[in-house]
């Protein structure tokens, strides 16, 4: 019995660090039954080291208790802007980029915008972005990128956007003339996630 007692001393034992892996992994899945659907069994987590599991099932809770709120009440105060035919173009300018600050510092991107005035950011910023009901997730690394060329208008995405591997696949599949290539009429430079 006592030789049985000093092999079992010396078994290996599981590093703090795996343990506490293993721990917060059953946490995690414990607090996410309550939302799990058909769609987290297509997830293979077998190829994913415990660590990366824990970070997605850390956002996929995340997600799940996010509040979804109009995006002008992700600021306190409310976000709110004057028409834009109240302004103009220069004071419509400053409040613009000053808006598009704001939006990035709550980790919200703008992107395809070089195609619109300024007037007409203004405006789609005002008419659809503000209003939007979005979940605001409160995670360093996750942002909200809104592409600013509605879906279904190709044409700009195609003339202003599109790689040319991307223009030559779409022109494989639809029986339409491509638009010419063009640089955007409205450069501009704004903020981005550092990864990006």
């Amino acid at each position: 019995m006592n030789g049985q007692h000093e092999s079992m001393s010396h078994m290996p034992s599981p590093a703090a660090d795996e343990v506490e892996l293993l721990l917060r992994n059953a946490r995690l899945r414990d607090e996410l039954e309550p939302y799990i659907d058909e769609s987290f069994a297509i997830v293979s987590f077998q190829r994913m080291p415990l660590d990366k599991e824990n970070e997605f099932l850390e956002s996929m809770l995340a997600w799940e208790r996010a509040p979804a709120l109009p995006i002008s009440k992700w600021f306190f105060p409310e976000l709110t802007l004057p028409t834009p035919e109240s302004l103009d173009d220069d004071v419509l300018r400053v409040l613009l980029y000053d808006t598009i600050d704001r939006l990035f510092s709550a980790r919200i991107v703008l992107d395809m915008t070089e195609h619109l005035s300024d007037r007409q950011l203004y405006t789609l910023i005002l008419r659809d972005i503000l209003p939007s009901c979005e979940k605001k997730l409160d995670l360093p690394d996750n942002y909200l990128h809104w592409r600013c060329v509605d879906e279904g208008d190709v044409d700009v995405w195609l003339r202003y956007y599109a790689t040319e591997s991307e223009r030559m696949q779409w022109l494989e599949n639809n029986f339409e003339s491509l638009p010419e290539a063009e640089f955007a009429p409205f450069p501009r430079d704004l903020p981005r996630p550092e990864n990006e």
